[in-house]
């Protein structure tokens, strides 16, 4: 008997395991550029366990994809749907909390963007987000304050473009930067914390 339970493949934790090693191999190298021996590699274990949990790298690439996505979401989820903070405390918590993520993993924004293009529309078919972001305590914020007279932009998805803009477009961009500031990746770093402060600033410059 204990020969045959040494033998059973263990369970949930050789599953989280694998979409560990799936999410860094997929973030990195996208869909296309990931071998199921890859992500094996990665979780430190034979190719055989990794297909007995996971049949197909679609199936495993489309559990990452959502619980990526989901995860972004979320991240604004929280803090537009908060009705104790104001508007201007929403825009300082976005820009705090999506910097220290993608600071944690700074692959995560250009792998959404290439990845939702091109093998995303049924996964976001999945998720309320649009509806989770148009319907946010945020939103009805900004249009009271736009109604009033107290923001110059009044559309409140160019308002969010603008946000989203400035804090994804550097770490998208970070080869580029990087080499025109002659940055290393701890002064790279040390410039996004500073911009995690600045940023509300030119959003709030917005309002009037």
């Amino acid at each position: 008997m204990r020969a045959s339970a040494s033998k059973k493949p263990p369970g949930t934790n050789t599953e989280l395991k694998i979409k560990a090693a799936a999410r860094v191999v997929f973030h990195k190298k996208g869909y296309a550029g990931t071998r199921t021996r890859d992500i094996a590699t990665e979780a430190n274990m034979n190719l055989a366990l990794l297909n007995y949990y996971f049949k197909s790298k679609k199936h495993l690439f489309e559990l990452v994809m959502l619980e990526t996505v989901t995860t972004f979401f979320q991240t604004m989820g929280f803090v537009f749907n908060d009705e104790s903070t104001s508007l201007e405390k929403k825009i300082e918590l976005v820009a705090e909390k999506y910097i220290e993520l993608i600071m944690k993993e700074p692959q995560l924004p250009l792998f959404m963007m290439s990845e939702i293009r091109n093998h995303g529309a049924s996964i976001l078919e999945k998720l309320p987000a649009a509806n989770m972001i148009l319907n946010s305590v945020f939103i009805k914020q900004f249009k009271e304050a736009a109604d009033k007279g107290k923001i110059s932009e009044p559309d409140p998805i160019h308002f969010l473009m603008n946000i989203m803009g400035l804090i994804v477009f550097p770490f998208i961009s970070s080869p580029m930067i990087k080499k025109i500031g002659k940055l290393n990746d701890h002064q790279f770093d040390s410039l996004m914390l500073y911009r995690k402060k600045r940023i509300p600033v030119w959003v709030k410059a917005m309002f009037k």
